[in-house]
């Protein structure tokens, strides 16, 4: 553990790979048999203690924030980040789209694509409603690979938060965003823009919710019409956000230890007020549309 922290891997990393080792050895005093009928140990394991952690709070990023992280993107990671923020798609998702789980819905004019329950993390098949951005990116990704939606030279991608991603947000001044910020990003929008509670689980995919069994052409073009709503970019937005005072710190200071608590005396959290303001669409490339 001594060399992977010194290594740079965080405590929650650490925790999920000793998760596995803990799992490993009560099967193996409980479950596991030889051929003889004994189990594979004969005394119950030590007790594995786990590394203390302090989970970062999600991280909605604002429009701004948006257009300058997208712009340092290498492109292809670009359109896979614009993608992710208009689907609310985890990363694995986003890699692992597959052709083969596009189904055409003419009665709006486009397809879904349905994420089969092994490959999802609800383990339940999800629905991924694409609005006129996600649409876009998906057309301009056709015949780049038989397989892969977003491919990279010629191969799947593991995950996007890869050594572009990261060079990304540092540049961008964001140094602790994650991927997974654009998945709460995108459900934000959601609430901002007036959709109901039930919908936004619709599109999220969340565990209490499944369009499994039915892909009604009413259902999904209800669906659409409230995911469209995160394009209308008019006005001023004001983003109340309740942020750990680590993540504060990191922003003002990226270099700055992240080993104290506190902040602002509101007992670890601060409040962070950002305006944005924003009237109009831009293009940046012709084959994929840009948010501004």
């Amino acid at each position: 553990m001594k060399a992977r922290l010194a290594a740079g891997a965080s405590a929650t990393t650490i925790n999920r790979s000793l998760e596995v080792v803990r799992t490993i050895l009560n099967r193996a005093a409980r479950s596991y048999r030889d051929t003889d009928g004994r189990p594979w140990l004969e005394a119950m394991p030590p007790l594995i203690t786990m590394l203390p952690e302090s989970p970062r709070s999600p991280y909605p990023i604002t429009r701004k924030e948006q257009d300058t992280l997208f712009r340092n993107l290498p492109t292809h990671l670009g359109r896979m980040a614009l993608f992710a923020v208009n689907t609310g798609l985890r990363d694995s998702n986003v890699c692992g789209l597959q052709w083969t789980w596009e189904v055409a819905v003419p009665e709006v004019g486009r397809s879904v694509f349905v994420i089969p329950p092994e490959a999802f993390k609800t383990k339940r098949p999800h629905v991924v409603v694409l609005n006129d951005v996600a649409w876009s990116i998906v057309e301009a990704q056709r015949s780049l690979h038989p397989i892969w939606v977003f491919p990279f030279h010629g191969r799947r991608i593991n995950t996007m938060n890869n050594n572009g991603w990261q060079r990304a947000r540092r540049d961008a001044g964001l140094p602790l965003v994650r991927v997974h910020d654009l998945r709460h990003s995108f459900a934000c929008r959601l609430r901002a823009a007036g959709v109901s509670a039930e919908d936004r689980e619709a599109l999220l995919g969340h565990a209490n919710h499944s369009m499994a069994g039915h892909y009604a052409s009413a259902d999904v073009g209800r669906l659409l019409t409230q995911a469209n709503l995160l394009l209308d970019r008019r006005g001023t937005r004001t983003v109340l956000r309740v942020a750990d005072s680590e993540r504060g710190r990191a922003e003002t200071d990226p270099t700055r230890s992240h080993n104290k608590k506190g902040g602002l005396g509101f007992g670890g959290e601060v409040l962070e007020f950002r305006q944005v303001r924003t009237d109009r669409w831009i293009s940046g490339s012709t084959a994929v549309p840009q948010q501004e």
